[in-house]
């Protein structure tokens, strides 16, 4: 098995809900989108507990000696890391429910609202590592530093998580 073969489909890779169902072969296409749907449950499963554990220490943080000692914009970014974060494990997770408890039948439409929530998950996840990072950052170093240490770090999150992708697509649908 390649990474091709788990690796979440963009909405165009999946099977039309509205395709002449004379041009599908079930028993293959069905196949397909199990495992290209049992290969995003992998990545949700691998994902996952970085995000929790992230969740974890935001919320347990306010419960430490210096938090008090936070500014209203160190706080109100705090908020934004947390809430950021909980909606991540909670847009993360949904894909599981979808698998459980959504209509068999539907399968290429659970797979495509899957991938469209784990996405927006990554990205809460990633709005909640760089407001958490520039907080702390902030409260430590002061505001100047916070830039200077937070924008490498978007910069790579840009790439990597956005541009990286986008090209290999572009790539690949070329080809």
């Amino acid at each position: 098995m390649t990474a091709d073969d788990v690796s979440p489909p963009l909405d165009d890779d999946v099977p039309s809900v509205d395709a002449d169902s004379a041009l599908l072969d079930d028993v293959t296409d069905r196949e397909e989108l199990r495992q290209r749907y049992y290969g995003l449950l992998q990545e949700l499963r691998v994902v996952l507990p970085g995000v929790q554990v992230l969740l974890a220490f935001l919320l347990t943080a306010p419960f430490a000696q210096r938090f008090g000692e936070m500014d209203d914009v160190e706080r109100r970014t705090f908020g934004i890391a947390l809430t950021s974060s909980m909606f991540s494990v909670i847009l993360l997770l949904s894909p599981t429910f979808l698998h459980r408890l959504g209509d068999r039948r539907a399968r290429a439409a659970r797979l495509q609202w899957s991938t469209r929530l784990m996405t927006v998950g990554l990205v809460m996840l990633g709005i909640s590592l760089v407001t958490a990072m520039w907080a702390i950052a902030r409260f430590v170093f002061g505001a100047p530093w916070a830039w200077v240490l937070i924008s490498p770090i978007i910069v790579t999150m840009v790439l990597l998580w956005v541009l990286l992708p986008l090209t290999l697509h572009r790539r690949s649908s070329a080809a």
